[in-house]
This record gives structure tokens, C-alpha cells and sequence, in this order.
């Protein structure tokens, strides 16, 4: 008697409209060869591989979702101090909060993958149960097969191009670590080298750190995974088109920065004025320069506009004899010039950040018409009070010379009155001035 077609009795005949969805692949005709040859065998073997499969994905399923909840719950719990912003020259490009969503969305997106992987392959075990259903688990088992043979053979394709993509790495990592010692030795002056200065170090290393990394990527190239298709050299000449038209100020600053650097206008603590602004620099980066002003404010300045204008560095010269601080005024003919150059060595004497030594001098700058312009110079080591030292000296001037009874005519005026009468105002000594009011 001959054998009656086993997969007759368990495929029912599909549906007519739904028969090129159904439509089995010599693949899923296999799997259901194999189907019938359990049934024949071990009727019940179909059902506990069936079993078998959606117990265990539920079970890894289960472990997942509590494992990767637990993750996200300590991801949420900890502080947004401790997440590491993405930095680059001292920009934030990827702030904390950042880092601390995009780390949630990682841990969300795994747990719905997961979710729907283990899922799928219960669905398929369920599908394996009623023989009504046999085929369509049959095909999704094939994609699932199938979907995993073209990973590994394109994976093991990849791998001889991967492996030189990684030895490239390596080598390019540890060859910026070689060069980053030999530029620290350079900038704590354990390595000399004859006209290059310390200063120049951390520019020198960031510039041979940028051509190193695009020599990398241009070696690199050739081998990454679809780099010969016209998709993705489309894709990377629009990105390139895109950078060179919205980078043009960002290359200008960066320039600009380079030139700074190299023509030492000024380094970090330098007391500068740029462009109006005066101020202690605190940092100087590839795009800006910021100046702390003496107000404590911070203004970043662009590179290409600090170095279009004057810069003015306090700082430079000032050696060991300081910064020279001087100031004009203009005195009658009345007045001996003696006299004066004494009250001015006086007053400058009395300031607070005027050294002694070397000692403060005058100079006659000019004969006017009605009075001599005289000017105080004196040196200071203190930049960074320059506007309270100007200050204090002008008050010192002005005390000094009214308690000699001497006018200063500067700026020009014109008075009627009689004989002696003088227009110098009563001093106030100092320790009878009235206190300053606490009010606000």
C-alpha cells in the first residue's frame, strides 16, 4: 500500500488571493519536510520544540525587559554632574543632559528590540503548534534563517578589511600618544628645541593631531562598507559641499587662532585690550578668545576679529621694572615748574601700586599759550588694577596741589574775579572725609 503524502494531511490548501503571499521557497519546503519527517517519527516532537521555543523566549524576554528596566531606573537616578559632556577645544559639543537622554533612549530602544525579537520567535513557536498554521511559521523561520546567513557571510567577508581598519586605529592612536609626550615635554620645558617656544606646543600638537586623523580617515576609506557604491560617495561629496560652504568663519577663526599662536601677541593671564575691551585673558581656543574684563565679565572674542585689530598686551614687557603709568596735566606759568614736578613725584609717591624704585618722573610735554603741560610717570607690577591706580593717582593730584593753593587749569577755563581770589576748594583730609553709606 503506498505511503500516503504526510504534508497532504497537515498543509491545507491556501487560500487562492493569499497564494503568492504563501508561496514556499525551496527553504521553507525543507523546514516542512523536516516538520513532516517529526511528525511521522515523534508526533509530539513538533509540539515540545514548539513548546520548548516560546517558553524560552518569554523567559529571556522576561529577563530582559526587568535586567534593562532596572538599567534605565539607575540611568535616571544618577546625577547630570556625573555624566561626561562630549567636548572638543573646550566647546561643549554634547552638553551632560545630553549625554544622560541619549544613554536613556540606548537602553530604551535595546529593551523595545529585544521585545520584539523574543516576541517574533514566540509568535513563531505558537505558529509551530496547529498545522493550519505550519507554513507561515515554516517561512518566517526562513527569513529569520536567511537574515542571519547574510550577516555572518557578510561579516566574515568584512572581516580581513575590519582587522586592517583596526590595526590602522591602533596604530594612529598610539602614534598621537607618542607625539602628544614629546609636545608636553616640550611645553613643562623637558625638551628643548632651538626657536620653538613652550607656548607653541599645544597648537603644534592640536595641528599634527588634525592632519594625522585626516591622513587616517582618507587611508581608511577604501575599506569601510559600501565606500565604492555611487549612494555613498554621493552622500559624502553633499556632506563635504555642506561643511566647506558653512565653515568658512569657523576656518577664518581657526587661522586666526593658528597666527596668534605663533606670533606670541599674547598668552592665558596676559592683561590685553582688544578692540576696546580690556581684560585678563583666560582662555584662548581655535575659534575664540575669552577676556575676563575688570568687571569680572566674560567677553569671548572671535579670533579673525582679535587679530583684525590693535592688540594691546599690559603684560608682555613687564620685566622687572613694571608698567609705566602716566597721565597729563597742565599748570599755569604762574607756577614753577619746580614746584610742580615735586607735588607730582608726591602724589604718584602716595598711590598704592606705584613702585619706588625706579622712581616716578616728570616730563614738560608742551608750552601752551596759558599753561605748561606736565607729565607724572611712575611703574607699576600690578596690571590688573591699572583703572584703581589711575584713580588713586588723580585723587592723590588733585588733594596734593589743593592743599598747595595751585589751580589746575586743564581743562581750559575762564573766570572773572578779584585779585587773589582762587577758585582751589578747601581740602578735606582724608580722615575727616565722610563715611560711605551701607545703604542700598
Amino acid at each position: 500500500m503506498p505511503e500516503k503524502d504526510i504534508s497532504a494531511q497537515i498543509i491545507p490548501a491556501p487560500i487562492e488571493d493569499a497564494s503568492e503571499l504563501l508561496e514556499a521557497a525551496p527553504e521553507t519546503l525543507a523546514i516542512l519536510n523536516l516538520f513532516e519527517q517529526m511528525d511521522a517519527t515523534a508526533p509530539l516532537m513538533r509540539l515540545i520544540i514548539a513548546a520548548s521555543i516560546v517558553g524560552v523566549s518569554l523567559l529571556l524576554l522576561m529577563i530582559s525587559r526587568i535586567v534593562i528596566r532596572r538599567r534605565i531606573l539607575q540611568v535616571e537616578a544618577i546625577p547630570e554632574s556625573k555624566f561626561r559632556p562630549l567636548r572638543w577645544q573646550a566647546q561643549d559639543l554634547v552638553s551632560a543632559e545630553d549625554m544622560q537622554k541619549f544613554w536613556l533612549r540606548l537602553w530604551r530602544g535595546l529593551d523595545w528590540a529585544l521585545s520584539l525579537a523574543f516576541g517574533l520567535v514566540a509568535v513563531t513557536g505558537m505558529l509551530m503548534t496547529n498545522s493550519w498554521t505550519l507554513q507561515l511559521a515554516a517561512r518566517i523561520i526562513t527569513v529569520f534563517i536567511a537574515a542571519l546567513e547574510y550577516v555572518w557571510s557578510g561579516f566574515v567577508g568584512y572581516l580581513p578589511n575590519l582587522v586592517t581598519i583596526i590595526v590602522i586605529v591602533v596604530f594612529t592612536r598610539y602614534l598621537i600618544r607618542l607625539i602628544r609626550l614629546i609636545f608636553d615635554g616640550i611645553r613643562n620645558r623637558r625638551i628643548y628645541l632651538k626657536n620653538f617656544y613652550p607656548e607653541w606646543a599645544e597648537t603644534s600638537f592640536s595641528l599634527i593631531k588634525l592632519m594625522i586623523y585626516a591622513l587616517t580617515a582618507v587611508i581608511i576609506f577604501p575599506y569601510l562598507p559600501g565606500s565604492s557604491s555611487p549612494a555613498f560617495q554621493g552622500i559624502s561629496i553633499f556632506v563635504g559641499v555642506l561643511v566647506s560652504l558653512g565653515s568658512t568663519t569657523a576656518v577664518a577663526n581657526v587661522v586666526a587662532g593658528v597666527v596668534l599662536t605663533y606670533t606670541r601677541a599674547f598668552k592665558v593671564t596676559d592683561q590685553v585690550e582688544v578692540g576696546g575691551t580690556r581684560g585678563r585673558v583666560v582662555e584662548r581656543s581655535t575659534f575664540v578668545t575669552r577676556i575676563q574684563t575688570l568687571k569680572n565679565v566674560i567677553v569671548s572674542i572671535p579670533n579673525s576679529m582679535v587679530l583684525s585689530n590693535n592688540i594691546i598686551n599690559y603684560s608682555a614687557n613687564m620685566g622687572q621694572s613694571g608698567l609705566l603709568v602716566h597721565t597729563t596735566i597742565t599748570i599755569g606759568y604762574d607756577v614753577p615748574w619746580q614746584t610742580v614736578n615735586e607735588l607730582l613725584i608726591e602724589a604718584a609717591a602716595m598711590t598704592e601700586n606705584i613702585v619706588d624704585h625706579p622712581e616716578p618722573f616728570v616730563l614738560q610735554t608742551s608750552l601752551d599759550d596759558n599753561y605748561v603741560s606736565y607729565e607724572i610717570n611712575g611703574w607699576t607690577r600690578n596690571t590688573e588694577e591699572l583703572p584703581k591706580t589711575y584713580s588713586e593717582l588723580h585723587a592723590n593730584i588733585l588733594d596734593i596741589f589743593h592743599a598747595h593753593k595751585v589751580e589746575i587749569t586743564s581743562p581750559a577755563f575762564r573766570a572773572v574775579r578779584d585779585a587773589k581770589e582762587s577758585t582751589v576748594p578747601d581740602v578735606i583730609p582724608r580722615e575727616d572725609a565722610p563715611e560711605k553709606s551701607t545703604q542700598v
